[in-house]
């Protein structure tokens, strides 16, 4: 307040101009002229009473002016709705703040609206934010955590491999224990995710396995038949993330942490005798996981899951032969008119052979693809030895005899190896 007495003694007693002062004391022109104001308003006259405080003075001059800190002066949005709504397809900043300036017709404008939003949003994950619409991924992996079953017979104790996914959007969680991490536990652990979830959505973001991915590059990945044709089935593509850039599915790394302290470590003390009971478990934390509140939302997976709205299920028109790796021929077009008539005819073969098999009506879906892919890796590495076997000599061919079910001709012959 020693500048507002310094502003009123210059003013009244040396008769100085508003620039004059403003000079003198290094401040504003149009601080002075405020400042001679406020005191006009207040009713003051110069020279000012000597019991005036310096706390009076400043309470007489400005009160009711400026705001509160950290108040703001027109009606705050609720972030977190605008927040949700933004997951949902084709809703904007702009629709959301048409809709903010009919409730509000005296709120911020557009620009400040965002800078806002923005800056709330900015303290919800200060790295690599991404935005996910409601359906459009589903992000997988397996935890690396695994979790021991005891077979009750024997005593042997067995890892079973955690799978994880997550949805972009709600981050609606499912996880389930398989054996290992073979093509047939990947691909029926995404068919039963899809039911858990209710819908398909339209990519599956997975990292790189060898049991999905062949060959691991951004532009043009190398994906596995059998997954290719999962994703073919359901009409959904695949995008796989980058090599060593695990930001890419920030969403399903979080849910294995998730998963491993929320699940996996309340199950530490028990123990498990079968697949089915571990499932059992894991799949009644699942439900209490996604039933309860995040932190920073205020609000449940499962209740953010219903309102951002689900992608509606496309049930499949074949449930065992498009996701088979070995597909039956098309009538129409004869084997020997393809490029690859024998590899083919081999394949329509062993298809013909497993389903004339009347024990397979009853095998479930994971033992029927099973048996295929373990019969295709059987015709490769005979056709690898066969391969050898055309250049090998005498006694190699002796050592090649107990490795595999191919007939081995004699030494000098010009014959091809026959499968016994």
């Amino acid at each position: 307040m020693r500048r507002v007495r310094e502003i009123l003694r210059l003013k009244h007693e040396c008769g100085a101009t508003d620039r004059a002062i403003a000079r003198s004391l290094s401040i504003a022109r149009s601080t002075v002229a405020l400042t001679l104001e406020r005191v006009a308003a207040t009713g003051l006259r110069w020279p000012l009473p000597p019991t005036l405080t310096d706390r009076v003075l400043e309470a007489m001059l400005y009160a009711g002016h400026g705001s509160q800190q950290g108040a703001r002066r027109k009606t705050e949005p609720d972030w977190t709705y605008v927040h949700h709504e933004l997951r949902r397809p084709g809703v904007t900043l702009m629709l959301l703040w048409e809709e903010y300036r009919q409730r509000e017709p005296g709120g911020y404008a557009y620009s400040r609206w965002c800078e806002l939003y923005r800056a709330w949003e900015g303290r919800l994950s200060p790295t690599m934010r991404q935005a996910h619409p409601a359906g459009e991924r589903m992000f997988v992996d397996y935890a690396g955590q695994t979790v021991d079953l005891i077979d009750g017979r024997t005593g042997e104790i067995r890892a079973a491999q955690i799978f994880v996914a997550a949805m972009g959007a709600s981050n609606y969680t499912y996880a389930e224990a398989s054996w290992t991490q073979t093509l047939p536990d990947w691909i029926g652990a995404h068919v039963r995710a899809l039911a858990f979830m209710g819908g398909v959505p339209a990519q599956f973001v997975p990292d790189n396995p060898k049991v999905g991915v062949d060959r691991a590059n951004w532009y043009e990945p190398g994906l596995n038949r059998t997954y290719l044709g999962l994703a073919t089935h359901y009409g959904t593509a695949i995008l796989p993330t980058r090599t060593r850039k695990p930001r890419d599915k920030a969403k399903v790394e979080v849910a294995v942490l998730v998963v491993e302290r929320w699940i996996l470590a309340r199950l530490r003390n028990r123990r498990f005798f079968s697949l089915a009971e571990l499932n059992q478990a894991i799949a009644e934390l699942v439900v209490d996981l996604n039933a309860r509140p995040m932190r920073r939302l205020g609000v449940s997976r499962r209740d953010l899951a219903g309102r951002a709205g689900r992608v509606a299920p496309r049930p499949p028109q074949h449930p065992r032969l498009p996701l088979l790796p070995l597909r039956r021929l098309d009538r129409a077009d004869p084997p020997h008119t393809r490029p690859d008539a024998p590899a083919r005819a081999r394949r329509h073969g062993a298809f013909t052979e497993l389903e004339a098999n009347p024990q397979s009506a009853d095998l479930a879906h994971a033992e029927w693809l099973g048996l295929l892919l373990d019969r295709e890796a059987t015709e490769r590495y005979d056709r690898r030895l066969r391969a050898r076997l055309r250049c090998a000599t005498p006694g190699c061919i002796t050592r090649l005899r107990s490795k595999t079910s191919i007939t081995v001709p004699p030494a000098g012959s010009t014959g091809r190896c026959s499968r016994r």
